[in-house]
């Protein structure tokens, strides 16, 4: 009896196979996007320009440590929840005198329902929120500050716009909303690199 071959499997598609798998699982799996913050950063300044002076009363500290507490004005812890209601609160408190306002060509804020609290900020174009973490902050904490601090401006923004206009900012014209956003509650929100 002779002895037979065994037959060979053909194997020249199988790199035709394993392409089109592989073009198989790129289309069809899905990547998670990692979403990040919507920043527009500051113009470069020319070299001869003097940094404007700053009154601390006009700058609102919030810290974050590495164990994600909120640290607020350099002495009182808080809570995120409580975080919006404060900056609102600094940022609409139009402490700023008639005299003091007018030498830098401000209105004094007659749209601010703040305290008027002479220690706390002058106008809503002067009060700037100043942001620094730790490098040991979670992600997850550091976000939810931006959302509050960012919620504090949102939501001035639609008291102004429903006052005025009788309707949320989000539906206002875009020259609308640009006044708002330049003239009235301009968002300024200084982020310090974090400490080690």
């Amino acid at each position: 009896m002779a002895r037979r071959d065994t037959p060979e499997i053909n194997a020249g598609s199988m790199a035709d196979i394993a392409f089109l798998l592989l073009i198989f699982f790129l289309v069809t799996t899905t990547m998670d996007i990692d979403t990040g913050i919507s920043r527009k950063l500051p113009e470069k300044q020319p070299e001869d320009v003097e940094p404007p002076v700053l009154k601390m009363k006009n700058v609102f500290e919030v810290n974050i440590n590495r164990r994600n507490e909120i640290l607020v004005e350099g002495d009182q812890y808080m809570q995120i929840e409580e975080l919006r209601e404060a900056a609102k609160k600094f940022i609409d408190n139009g402490g700023g005198t008639a005299e003091a306002l007018a030498n830098e060509n401000l209105k004094v804020c007659s749209w601010c329902e703040g305290a008027k609290d002479p220690e706390s900020s002058d106008h809503p174009k002067k009060a700037i929120i100043s942001l620094q973490s730790d490098r040991g902050t979670s992600y997850a904490t550091y976000i939810a500050v931006q959302n509050e601090l960012v919620g504090a401006y949102n939501e001035l923004r639609d008291r102004y716009a429903n006052k005025k206009y009788g309707r949320d900012f989000d539906k206002l014209t875009s020259e609308q909303q640009k006044e708002i956003k330049t003239e009235i509650y301009p968002q300024i929100i200084s982020e310090a690199e974090p400490t080690k």
